[in-house]
């Protein structure tokens, strides 16, 4: 079905195709719609527990998807073990200006340099207090264009205070190539700073609230060996729970797409080989004292599958259901 689909998507500026099919989910959320994609989309239980959570299966929908968390009950319909809502910023944002999405058909890729746009962390509070909660939940956090790398633990730590009661786990993300100076953040030193500080505020948390919600750090595909060994050890140092790698990638390498040239965060299958890399030496350097989920080029089952053979307790898909569909969910978990 599908395949009839996205011609028919294709014909549309990505951002538009992506609003319809969001609000579609929104509609599939309802207890009216929802048995019906879950239907058409329920896959076998393979339970994964990681992070002291409990997931019904291994795969996750990545943040960017569903940034103000609008449709969480109906993509949890598609089958998901678990969904990222985010990136969401304190203060409501615009992001950068359009277009700023592209895809790229005979790479099966996409482009993004969305920046961040969102309504802010408010809204996505009230969003997903009014749902009750249908999969694992995990919020991706992000600083304010206009906040500087100096002041960016003040945004982390009130987002935390904000969605440590709403959500599973929370995401660090320090690696989009999208805001300005924000991977930075992934130096050893600035990466101290911020960790340490998130790492006290969450001890304060705990001990006001009760609980600790797991907090994972999201890192960028390009960062050398030096550097990643550093991000690596500080996040291990900092008490941080588990790692996603990776983010987007600034690196061109091999594209054909006629929009190979627009500056941005490149997804899809041109990513698998280099994510594949990172995740393997991140495998590595936590040495089994964390759990790592596995992100970036997964286009097929067998793909998904690499991350699992290469040391991912658990995996995230975005750019493929663009091209694969919603059923590559249940294709992976049936591998």
């Amino acid at each position: 079905m599908f395949d009839l689909i996205r011609p028919l998507l294709f014909k549309l500026q990505p951002e538009t195709a992506h609003a319809i099919s969001l609000q579609l989910l929104r509609l599939g959320g309802l207890p009216a719609f929802a048995p019906l994609l879950q239907g058409l989309f329920s896959a076998p239980q393979k339970p994964v527990t990681a992070f002291g959570l409990t997931f019904k299966n291994p795969v996750g929908l990545a943040a960017g998807y569903d940034k103000d968390a609008r449709a969480v009950n109906g993509l949890a319909a598609l089958g998901f073990g678990h969904v990222e809502v985010g990136t969401v910023t304190p203060r409501p944002q615009a992001g950068n200006p359009l277009p700023r999405v592209f895809r790229l058909p005979e790479d099966f890729a996409v482009i993004n340099r969305m920046g961040f746009p969102g309504k802010g962390a408010n809204f996505v509070a009230r969003q997903l207090r009014s749902n009750s909660r249908q999969t694992i939940l995990g919020v991706n956090l992000g600083k304010n264009k206009d906040t500087s790398l100096e002041q960016a633990a003040e945004d982390y730590i009130a987002l935390m205070r904000i969605f440590t009661p709403l959500a599973d786990y929370l995401t660090i993300n320090i690696s989009s190539p999208n805001t300005v100076g924000l991977r930075r953040l992934q130096g050893r030193e600035m990466l101290e700073t911020l960790l340490g500080e998130i790492a006290r505020e969450r001890n304060q948390i705990t001990l006001g609230r009760g609980g600790r919600t797991p907090m994972l750090v999201k890192i960028a595909p390009d960062l050398s060996d030096d550097e990643l060994q550093d991000a690596v050890g500080v996040i291990l140092n900092t008490g941080m729970d588990g790692i996603i790698a990776t983010n987007t990638t600034i690196q061109r390498e091999m594209l054909q797409g006629t929009h190979q040239g627009e500056t941005g965060g490149l997804s899809g299958r041109p990513l698998r080989a280099l994510s594949d890399s990172v995740l393997a030496k991140v495998v590595t350097l936590v040495n089994g004292k964390i759990p790592v989920i596995g992100v970036g080029g997964i286009m097929t089952p067998d793909d998904a599958k690499k991350k699992i053979d290469l040391g991912a307790t658990l995996v995230q898909v975005y750019t493929g259901l663009v091209y694969a569909g919603p059923g590559l969910v249940r294709e992976i978990i049936r591998r």
